[in-house]
């Protein structure tokens, strides 16, 4: 192998070598392939909170931290949070790290794995939510939530939902449809239909018959 092919390799070792020391390439390829990091929370700042990557310090900002507003950001010194990085820009020193990605991720597949247990023709127990003019939207048991239309929350026709239900109201539904993540409930399927009362009627005997058509024509004169 020649000097000059030996020192070409040399020098191509030592550039890769130098690009994978550098911590900012480290963090760009994390954002890049979305790799998702374990990190302590090491501080608390105006508006988020800092942890340490590869030695650089990360702003994780309150909004990036759950997927509801965070009261107080002290819950969550010395934590241990998984975060992905959003943001890298060695020339401006900034490094954004987010951990709602990863939460909304965890919430949807939490979610489809509920949804695929529910199953259509199955009576589950919930809680009104909320009333709209459309019909009602029913907090389920299992944590779910469905709506019952304005057709079928009763077998008698009502102009509002709120004829018949109120927000917390327990009740009874049954599962009719399932399309696109969203779960169509009834509470009128689960009504029986009265019964329909019948007359007894009696019936005269056939004398009887005869007798009263005879005492109706014996006065009259032909």
């Amino acid at each position: 192998m020649s000097e000059e092919l030996l020192q070409t390799e040399t020098m191509a070792d030592f550039e890769e070598h130098f690009d994978d020391a550098n911590p900012w390439n480290r963090v760009a390829d994390y954002m890049e392939k979305k790799t998702v990091l374990s990190v302590k929370i090491e501080g608390i700042v105006n508006g988020g909170v800092i942890a340490m990557v590869e030695g650089i310090r990360g702003f994780i900002p309150a909004s990036q931290l759950s997927l509801s507003y965070v009261e107080n950001l002290e819950d969550y010194l010395l934590q241990e949070i998984e975060v992905q990085v959003i943001e890298a820009e060695q020339a401006e020193n900034r490094l954004i790290l987010s951990a709602r990605g990863i939460l909304k991720e965890k919430e949807r597949k939490a979610k489809e794995a509920l949804l695929a247990s529910v199953k259509v023709d199955s009576v589950l127990k919930g809680t009104v939510e909320s009333l709209q003019s459309y019909g009602a939207f029913i907090r389920l048991e299992n944590g779910l939530s469905g709506l019952v239309h304005i057709s079928q929350i009763s077998d008698k026709r009502i102009k509002t939902p709120g004829d018949v239900l109120e927000t917390g109201q327990e009740v009874d539904v049954k599962v009719i449809g399932i399309k696109d993540g969203k779960i169509s409930l009834s509470m009128k399927a689960l009504i029986e239909p009265e019964e329909e009362v019948v007359e007894e009627v009696e019936i005269p005997a056939a004398e009887n018959i005869g007798t009263s058509l005879g005492d109706l024509f014996k006065n009259i004169k032909l």
